[in-house]
């Protein structure tokens, strides 16, 4: 079976993460969604609001799971039994950086990373600003997934 891990400290929830998930699922069995835990980020959704807001989006889709984690990426992914780790890329910046990161957990775990790059039309939409906009009080239902609510 081909497991694959979407970790991060981000809110997964918004339309470019949807589309990397939809987008990955067409060639893995399971994607397993990890929802990294960092209390000393800045998140004005708590991690369990977060978790029960992917996992209604994902509910009538079998092959994801959502869990959160607190350790290391590469730790997650071993107790997931995950083959590879997906990322998701906005920009040529973004893949230089993470390219980084996967040659690291390739030489400490043997675990492939995949990027798959947002759509066009997305790339100016991050997590990071979603999260930025919320802090504020402004409306960032055009950022969601249709269906999704805060």
């Amino acid at each position: 079976m081909k497991r694959a891990i979407f970790p991060g400290t981000f809110d997964p929830f918004t339309i470019g993460h949807h589309s990397i998930v939809k987008r990955a699922l067409t060639f893995m069995d399971e994607i397993v969604i990890g929802i990294g835990i960092n209390e000393g980020k800045k998140n004005c959704i708590s991690t369990e609001k977060r978790l029960e807001m992917i996992r209604k989006l994902y509910a009538d889709e079998p092959r994801v799971k959502v869990e959160a984690y607190s350790d290391l990426t590469i730790d997650f992914a071993k107790r997931q039994d995950a083959s590879f780790i997906v990322r998701g890329i906005r920009t040529v910046r973004d893949f230089e950086y993470e390219e980084g990161i996967a040659d690291v957990n390739r030489k400490l775990s043997g675990i492939e990373t995949i990027f798959l790059f947002t759509e066009p039309e997305l790339t100016s939409v991050s997590s990071t600003i979603v999260r930025e906009l919320l802090h504020y009080g402004k409306d960032v239902s055009a950022f969601l997934p249709e269906g999704m609510e805060l």
